[in-house]
């Protein structure tokens, strides 16, 4: 039997802040959260929830369905802007703000 979903998003989450080079602090400014939080979930004892789901895609530029579908096909969906060395790392795909 494969990951679970939960175990997954964790997964697809670390790859997504490796490929841009992001920490998760950057990603706490974009949810709303603190970096403590992003920690809980990225360790698994909070879950993600869905608004945090939609965020999360829409700042990586993705859509929802492709960064809950596992690591491998949210970086392939990851525009190059995005991605490290892309442009020092994007801080916000959606807004097209490339660079920090």
């Amino acid at each position: 039997m494969g990951l679970g979903l939960e175990e997954s998003l964790r997964l697809t989450v670390a790859a997504l802040m490796q490929a841009t080079g992001q920490s998760q602090r950057d990603l706490a400014e974009v949810l709303g959260l603190t970096q403590t939080q992003v920690s809980r979930r990225q360790a698994g004892t909070t879950a993600w929830s869905l608004r945090d789901c939609d965020v999360l895609a829409a700042h990586y530029g993705i859509g929802p369905l492709d960064l809950l579908a596992g690591p491998t096909r949210a970086c392939e969906a990851l525009p190059a802007a995005a991605r490290r060395g892309g442009g020092r790392g994007a801080r916000s795909v959606r807004d097209g703000v490339v660079g920090r």
